[in-house]
């Protein structure tokens, strides 16, 4: 574990490396390009275009044992970069905004650290690099269903936290982020004269009707005790003050825990769109996309990790995860193995690295990467070593 910290540099340098050239998701060749050199170089067992730009590389300890997946993501998104640093984004409109670079470089730190142990260890690693987590249907799902996991035992994977500070580690059982869907509506009316109402069927009228019935959906028709959220991003009609419209479109995003109230949720939006429209004498198209699930934290193995942790980080370091409402396509790896899902803080005392994940000045504390590492060393150190 001390010689973690002589490993700084190197990882730094990959991190900023990353940063420089960020590519978005399902592009992320040059990136993959990278990873899998460097986990060559450690003389790893390297496997490369899965599901995508998907990488895996594996470590076989001496002995027979148990087998842990380590997960990173490595896309970027289509952010313009506005922090003037030495390693800021060299692909104008693209950016490592959520702190993936990081993740990916400190994997790599892991993989040249666990790499240099293999005779002490008792079961195997799989070093997984995963493309495309901030764009739908994600790169887990195609990961997972190349078989990946078929032979694993347990998965866990670390996030960059900018709203923790460093040092600090979250860790919580249950779900922790919420499923995300993705709806559009396309409401067909017919435009006519601003002054003859009468002679139209106005998509706007029907499109208001809507935007203030679906919100009724968490207030009215959902258990209390139960958590969800119906948001439209957008409501688009019209081209002229005076003129009604033959069409509206309301896109919008569903996020819940509970597969029963996703079922509910998508229901009801079926129910209300097309009880308003037929109401009103307008067609309708719904399309409802369903994005990535919930992500459901394994109760005993986030007990035995946030044990563990806190005998690499002081006790009061290791603090409660809090839910949230973003969404995370590992949920896809938890869904079929048991494991954890936590975040690692990367906030010190400079405003630059207090900016949320997706904002165009975020960045982070580099020592957070060491955190990760050591978080994952003592995770294998426990179920392959111990």
């Amino acid at each position: 574990m001390n010689k973690v910290d002589e490993q700084f540099s190197e990882v730094q340098n990959w991190r900023r490396h990353l940063h420089r050239h960020p590519e978005l998701s399902f592009e992320e060749k040059n990136t993959a390009l990278f990873i899998a050199e460097k986990l060559k170089s450690f003389g790893l067992s390297v496997k490369t275009q899965i599901g995508g730009h998907g990488i895996v590389a594996e470590l076989e300890g001496k002995e027979p044992g148990k087998t842990i997946a380590l997960r990173a993501d490595f896309d970027a998104l289509p952010i313009h970069e506005e922090n003037d640093t030495p390693y800021a984004s060299e692909n104008p409109g693209v950016m490592h905004a959520c702190g993936h670079d990081g993740h990916t470089a400190a994997l790599l730190g892991t993989a040249q650290m666990l790499s240099k142990y293999k005779e002490q260890l008792k079961g195997k690693i799989l070093f997984v690099f995963q493309p495309a987590e901030e764009k739908p249907p994600g790169g887990a799902k195609y990961m997972i269903e190349e078989g990946i996991l078929d032979n694993v035992d347990y998965v866990f994977a670390a996030h960059l936290a900018s709203e923790l500070p460093l040092g600090q580690v979250a860790v919580g059982a249950g779900y922790q982020m919420a499923a995300v869907d993705k709806f559009e509506i396309t409401i067909k009316g017919h435009g006519g004269h601003g002054a003859r109402p009468n002679e139209a069927i106005d998509p706007i009228v029907i499109g208001s009707e809507i935007v203030q019935s679906l919100q009724k959906i968490v207030s009215r028709r959902l258990d209390p005790l139960k958590s969800a959220v119906v948001t439209l991003g957008v409501f688009q009609a019209g081209a002229a003050f005076n003129v009604i419209p033959d069409e509206a479109k309301i896109e919008g995003t569903v996020r819940t825990f509970d597969e029963d109230v996703r079922d509910l949720v998508e229901k009801e939006i079926h129910s209300i769109v097309n009880g308003i429209a037929n109401a009103n004498h307008a067609n309708c198209e719904i399309d409802f996309l369903r994005g990535y699930p919930s992500l459901f934290n394994h109760p005993e193995e986030t007990a035995t990790v946030n044990d563990i942790l806190k005998e690499v980080f002081n006790e009061e370091e290791v603090v409660a995860l809090e839910p949230t409402m973003g969404a995370e396509d590992f949920a896809y790896f938890l869904k079929e193995k048991p494991g954890t899902y936590f975040r690692v803080g990367s906030r010190n005392e400079s405003e630059s690295t207090h900016y949320p994940h997706h904002h165009p000045k975020f960045d982070i504390d580099e020592r957070a990467l060491l955190n990760i590492e050591k978080a994952f060393i003592k995770i294998v150190s426990h179920y392959l070593v111990d």
